[in-house]
């Protein structure tokens, strides 16, 4: 039986400043202490597992190696107990009363270089125990080293500056905490509050937690697994865990790296769109966890925009955190994950769509909208999502879709460009009169059906060295058509006569009117006039202007183009001299009917009463 009385001590300066620190200003969240201690007893229990390997007299080496968290809501106190490693009497003062191991001095001078910013600290000062303080009333520690020949001693403090070590009998092995909590943070007394937190942020410790009895970390670290060592059944349980989901996730990606960093990342794509209409933004629900402790449930910049759709875990030894675990601090370092994480994600994707078509055209028309905004807005990944990017084409069955690699591949090899066309939808493109030329060439036209699409592409703007070009630009050399035009044409002194009667008549609304070679069956072609604006940008600028202050609709120029062959204009080349008015009224007419193919005309009321005038006219004669 040791002899030794009770010694009193005060903390060194350093550890009194780190206390100030810790309890004052470090954390932003008080029960972040009882992370702090599990993970500090875990910790205590691997060293002691290690030790097992080359040591033999053990004590208590029956003892299960586990953590074991009391609350007592009477007596207003929680206990964290652990048949860990173990302390001396020295080890005690070392690790807890002096800079000699806890890292204070390191934590000190973190701050003094840092300006005072300690939420931008880097490092792991091993000083979470501190954090105790900031709802404790007193802390005691009973603790007793892995030693058969040590003794058991109680090291205990009110934070204020001082603390006692004495020795104390009967202890197992390992270190018991009883904190004896202020009355204004009695809260962490109650199981139910404990258990919250150690769901959150203890759900992974590899060793049992047990709360009042009950083991709380039910759930295995899937992610920290060999791949070959988990069931389709347990991804799927542990998506439902991490995702709080019912459903099951669509497809998922386990991915451990050991360089350029130390990654275990399981990352899923979820059963539906979590964005979907009415239900707003969301954010990134992939947890941060560094040694399987939760760091952040939602951080920030861990991955690009586009990516958050993804629920999973990613998991990194590597990385640098202040000393409350609470951010990150390394920019470089993270950036450094993300882009890890991001390119080996679209692999992920890109090897799907190779091999299993079916699942990749799944993924794509649940969450394509999330990769066309990362093709749109992240230059960084552009050139690797391009080839994930999949449209309906004028070679494809409705419903089905192809992407600009198969395009490529299909192009006549003197084809220099990639061709897309917009609209509200199929049916629509290909009743219209853009095709017609594409068609008469067999030359594949994409189809941009979503109003994002040709936004999308426009920032692409090429693919493998090919222009993406609209098939609604006016400059377009598609080479001769493959088909003998019906009928014949008009003269070129009529042909002329009737461009120049056209200009003149429609005014401002055309800027050129020409005989054109695109058009097989239909008489007019309205084209940009812009090469810059295609129609569903026009279209979403129209709608910007009427949401401000102006209701006046958005002036349209375009320039039109004409079938010498068709019936119709052959017929008005005649009316302009004979019938000077109705002709008048059909050239708007064949304009508005251009504008209405190329989603164009913002309001049509003066088209109706011009029909009007006309049916009048056709009714009389």
């Amino acid at each position: 039986m040791s002899t030794q009385a009770p010694e009193k001590h005060s903390f060194q300066a350093e550890v009194k400043q780190v206390l100030d620190i810790v309890v004052n200003s470090l954390y932003t969240d008080k029960e972040i202490f009882v992370r702090e201690l599990v993970s500090n007893a875990s910790d205590a229990l691997e060293k002691l597992r290690h030790t097992q390997l080359t040591e033999k007299d053990i004590k208590d080496d029956n003892l299960e190696l586990e953590i074991n968290i009391t609350t007592d809501d009477a007596a207003g106190t929680l206990t964290i107990q652990d048949f860990g490693i173990g302390m001396t009497r020295d080890e005690l003062i070392g690790n807890i009363g002096t800079i000699a191991h806890s890292g204070s001095k390191a934590f000190l001078e973190a701050i003094k270089e840092s300006g005072g910013a300690n939420e931008n600290l880097i490092g792991q000062f091993g000083v979470g125990f501190y954090s105790v303080f900031m709802v404790a009333e007193k802390v005691d520690v009973f603790t007793h080293t892995w030693h058969t020949g040590g003794e058991g001693f109680l090291w205990s403090s009110d934070g204020s500056g001082e603390y006692i070590i004495e020795p104390s009998a009967g202890q197992r092995r390992g270190t018991k905490i009883v904190i004896k909590l202020k009355e204004e943070h009695k809260e962490f007394s109650q199981e139910a509050r404990i258990k919250g937190i150690l769901e959150r942020y203890s759900s992974f410790i590899e060793f049992p937690v047990n709360l009042n009895g009950e083991k709380v970390n039910t759930t295995q670290a899937v992610w920290l697994k060999s791949k070959s060592d988990v069931t389709e059944e347990e991804y799927k349980e542990f998506y439902k865990f991490q995702a709080k989901a019912s459903d099951e996730p669509m497809d998922w990606m386990h991915f451990a790296a050991d360089a350029p960093l130390s990654i275990n990342a399981l990352l899923y794509f979820p059963g539906h769109n979590p964005e979907m209409p009415g239900f707003g933004r969301i954010d990134c629900g992939v947890a941060l966890h560094c040694r399987k402790v939760l760091i952040d449930p939602e951080p920030k910049k861990l991955f690009p925009e586009w990516m958050r759709f993804l629920k999973g875990v990613v998991d990194s030894a590597d990385l640098p955190l202040n000393i409350s675990r609470e951010s990150m601090q390394d920019s470089a370092l993270i950036a450094k994950l993300s882009q890890v994480l991001t390119k080996r994600l679209i692999k992920h994707l890109a090897d799907m769509a190779k091999k299993d078509e079916e699942k990749y055209n799944q993924i794509w028309k649940t969450f394509g909208n999330y990769l066309k905004e990362g093709v749109a807005a992240d230059f960084t990944h552009r050139e690797g999502l391009a080839p994930l990017l999949r449209f309906e084409s004028s070679m494809t069955e409705a419903g089905k879709t192809t992407g600009l690699q198969a395009y490529v591949d299909r192009m006549k090899e003197d084809q220099k460009e990639i061709y897309f066309i917009t609209g509200p939808n199929r049916q629509t493109i290909e009743s219209g009169p853009y095709l017609e030329g594409f068609k008469s060439r067999g030359i594949e036209v994409l189809f941009c059906i979503d109003p994002i699409d040709d936004f999308v592409l426009g920032n692409l703007s090429q693919f493998q060295e090919k222009q993406l070009v609209s098939a609604e630009q006016d400059d377009l050399e598609l080479g001769e058509s493959n088909e003998v035009p019906e009928g014949e044409a008009l003269d070129d002194a009529s042909t002329e006569g009737l461009c120049t009667w056209l200009k003149e008549t429609l005014g401002e609304r055309v800027k050129e009117v020409s005989a054109g070679k695109r058009l097989v069956d239909s008489p007019v072609l309205a084209l940009n006039a812009d090469k810059m604006m295609t129609a569903n940008m026009r279209r979403m600028m129209a709608a910007m202007q009427s949401s401000g202050e102006s209701n006046e609709p958005m002036p349209i120029a375009v320039n039109l183009q004409i079938n010498t062959r068709h019936p119709l204009i052959k017929n008005l080349a005649a009316m302009k001299d004979s019938n000077a008015e109705t002709a008048k009224l059909v050239a708007e007419q064949v304009l508005d009917n251009s504008l209405i193919a190329a989603g164009l005309l913002d309001d049509p009321r003066q088209m109706v009463n011009r029909l009007n005038d006309l049916l009048e006219k056709v009714t009389k004669a």
